[in-house]
């Protein structure tokens, strides 16, 4: 008989509903159900069918489907407290799970830890109960809770996982809010590991991981100092260590280092060389890639960065080995035609046909770029088939060839505009450049790197009233469009014109990009330009020390000459020379100074 405390349906059951309380209900009859016999069974009752008890009774259907009808039409609390109740009263994994998904529903975070709870304590064993504790007191940003459930997730699983279950436990802090909080949270839960020799290695860098999304530096490198001394043949510190790897923390390349003098994994290594190619140390770069290719020589990768790397060194016979060396492992049988394969052969033969073409060979060139095929590289493919028109004195054919590019999306519409540009620009046709750009851009909501790509034009023809116009027009639009900021303080700094306005404007720039080293340089050029030689020499060297860079090696040089430290100018323009000789900033410094290098 139904319990008279519950109320009579009044309303038909939907499918939806119905089919949800039959699956409730299989649910929770089948942990009572089972084939196993007593021992002494009769023989002659083998072949009967089993029989199997289930507790899901009258009532306990009902309820089960009272509590889904409460869900389907909107009373989630009350729907949630009769499905709770019948999963303790089964202890049906699926029922409780059931209860959590639909207090989740109700935007009920306390309901559904009140459930992860209450099953976590009718199956004390289960896993998953407790990762739902776990997960649910994150989410509810209770993150001093989570501590107790993490722990125990890493207690009881096997022995022979427990290693990557350590390594696991920072995901599920992935969108924790309190980065800080998250971090004490995992290392007191890894207290136990931390000094084990067998798991300390694994604990110390689950715990540096965290502390690096907190943004504690020093307490990431220690971390990975500790797991190194634990285990120094485990990466995990190594890989830690590299994201880090820059002039401003020497012990991360230490810690580098010192993994790769044992029998290092090839891909640390790789990314080590990655990381010395963003701080364009490219001759340490080239030796770890060397090694690179002595340990595996059928990486394709590294054969094509070495590339890269000779043909920027001005070796292009080397250059031109390596890549048909990273072509030929390319197509080998059972390489995988991924999209980043894709790319590299066609980066391949981007720089074959650049070889081609410094060698005067035209034909060649256009062999190689003939044979790209990702349709993401045939805009940088057709570009370069554009500046071998305009180097015969086709500069007009090449942009038919740029505006005969297919426009399947808006964004191949503005990579065709932005190629055109360059292609102008390449060929000192400012003013053409400037033009179409104001063509493209006098319709349609505001893109504000072609707007600046217009004011940056409208400096080199002379028009320094539209070139600020335009960049205070980015400025109102697109606040924290750092480069704005930073080429119009610069503008008036190059012009001798409002100086403290010039300051105020690169300061801010430097609020959105602090390490932005063309960013300092202007406002070393702004120091130097109002006066404040000292300041402006500091400034200018941490630039160039940070990016080496030409521009940059032109200021520098300028404010040693005036100072009077002729010798260190010189050195200075001589290093900026030798890495773009052509930049234009350093030939009119250069010019006006009556230097020659």
């Amino acid at each position: 008989m139904p319990n008279p405390h519950l109320p009579l349906i009044r309303h038909a059951l939907s499918a939806a509903g119905a089919i949800a309380v039959l699956l409730l209900a299989t649910s929770a009859s089948s942990f009572a159900q089972g084939s196993a016999k007593p021992d002494g069974a009769n023989a002659a009752s083998a072949d009967a069918p089993d029989i199997a008890t289930s507790t899901l009774d009258a009532e306990l259907f009902y309820q089960l489907m009272l509590g889904e009808l409460n869900v389907f039409s909107g009373e989630a609390g009350a729907g949630f407290s009769l499905i709770l109740d019948a999963a303790r009263k089964t202890t049906d994994s699926k029922l409780f799970e059931r209860a959590i998904s639909v207090a989740l529903q109700g935007r009920s975070g306390e309901s559904a830890l009140q459930a992860a709870r209450a099953w976590r304590q009718a199956l004390p064993a289960s896993r998953e109960a407790n990762r739902y504790v776990l997960q649910i007191l994150i989410g509810l940003n209770r993150l001093g809770e989570a501590q107790e459930p993490l722990k125990r997730d890493i207690a009881t699983i096997d022995p022979k996982d427990r290693a990557n279950a350590i390594l696991a436990a920072p995901r599920f802090f992935a969108r924790a809010a309190d980065k800080k909080l998250a971090a004490t949270t995992v290392e007191q839960a890894l207290a136990d590991y931390l000094a084990n020799p067998t798991l300390g290695a694994q604990a110390w860098t689950a715990v540096g991981r965290m502390r690096g999304d907190a943004g504690d530096t020093a307490g990431l490198l220690e971390a990975a100092r500790q797991a190194q001394a634990i285990d120094p043949a485990y990466e995990g510190a190594a890989i830690l260590a590299l994201n880090l790897v820059r002039p401003k923390t020497p012990i991360a390349e230490q810690i580098v280092r010192k993994y790769l003098e044992g029998k290092p994994l090839t891909d640390v290594r790789m990314a080590y060389a990655r990381a010395l190619l963003d701080g364009q140390r490219y001759a340490d770069a080239m030796a770890q890639l060397k090694l690179v290719i002595d340990e595996r020589p059928d990486h394709d990768s590294a054969w094509l960065i070495l590339g890269s790397l000779e043909l920027q060194d001005k070796k292009p016979l080397l250059a031109e080995k390596s890549f048909l060396r990273h072509i030929e492992l390319a197509a080998q049988p059972g390489r995988s035609a991924s999209p980043e394969m894709s790319r590299g052969l066609a980066q391949a033969h981007l720089s074959l046909a650049q070889i081609a073409e410094q060698k005067g060979d035209l034909t060649a060139a256009e062999k190689w770029l003939a044979k790209i095929e990702n349709a993401n590289e045939m805009v940088s493919a057709q570009s370069r088939r554009a500046a071998i028109l305009a180097r015969q004195g086709k500069l007009e054919e090449g942009r038919k060839l740029l505006r005969s590019l297919p426009e399947k999306t808006p964004s191949d519409a503005r990579m065709k505009i932005m190629a055109e540009v360059q292609l102008l620009r390449d060929n000192k046709q400012y003013k053409a450049a400037y033009d179409f750009l104001a063509e493209k851009t006098k319709s349609g909501p505001p893109d504000y790197e072609l707007l600046y790509d217009q004011a940056m034009l409208a400096d080199k023809i002379g028009q320094s009233a539209e070139m600020e116009r335009l960049l205070r027009q980015i400025i109102a639009g697109k606040p924290d469009y750092q480069h704005a900021y930073n080429a119009l303080g610069y503008s008036l700094a190059e012009r001798n014109l409002r100086l403290p306005e010039a300051k105020t404007l690169i300061l801010k720039a430097l609020e959105f990009a602090p390490d932005d080293p063309f960013i300092t340089d202007s406002l070393g050029w702004v120091e130097f330009r109002s006066g404040n030689t000292t300041e402006a020499l500091r400034i200018l060297q941490t630039a160039f020390t940070a990016r080496p860079d030409a521009e940059i090696a032109a200021h520098l040089g300028e404010v040693l000459w005036v100072s009077g430290q002729r010798d260190q100018a010189l050195a200075v323009w001589r290093e900026g020379y030798a890495l773009n000789a052509e930049n234009e900033t350093l030939q009119e410094t250069l010019k006006r100074l009556r230097v020659k290098l």
